[in-house]
C-alpha cells in the first residue's frame, strides 16, 4: 500500500512539472512584453540580431528572460557543451558567457 501511494505521488509530481515549467515561460514572456511595451528593454529579435552573428559555429537553442535583472540568457550548444550568453535587455550588450 505504501509503495503504491509513493508511486502515485511521484506520478502526480511528474505530470505537474511540465505545466509548472510552461507557466514559468509564459510569465517570463509576459514580463518581457510588458517591459518592451514600456520602453524599458529592446526586443528579443533585436537582441538576437545583435548576438547570434557573434556566435558562429554554435547552435542556438533559445532565450530566457529575467525581469528582475532585465537580462536575456541565450542558450547555445557547441561540441556537446551548453553555452549561456547573458545579455543586458536594455542595451543589448553581452554581459558574460558561461559554459
Amino acid at each position: 500500500m505504501r509503495w503504491t501511494t509513493s508511486l502515485l505521488a511521484l506520478g502526480l509530481l511528474v505530470s505537474l512539472a511540465p505545466a509548472a515549467d510552461a507557466q514559468q515561460r509564459a510569465d517570463e514572456q509576459g514580463e518581457a512584453r510588458r517591459d518592451l511595451r514600456n520602453g524599458n528593454v529592446r526586443s528579443l529579435r533585436e537582441i538576437e540580431a545583435r548576438v547570434l552573428p557573434t556566435k558562429r559555429g554554435m547552435q542556438y537553442l533559445g532565450p530566457e528572460y529575467d525581469p528582475t535583472a532585465m537580462a536575456y540568457r541565450l542558450k547555445f550548444i557547441q561540441g556537446g557543451r551548453v553555452v549561456f550568453v547573458d545579455v543586458d535587455a536594455r542595451t543589448g550588450q553581452i554581459l558574460g558567457e558561461s559554459r
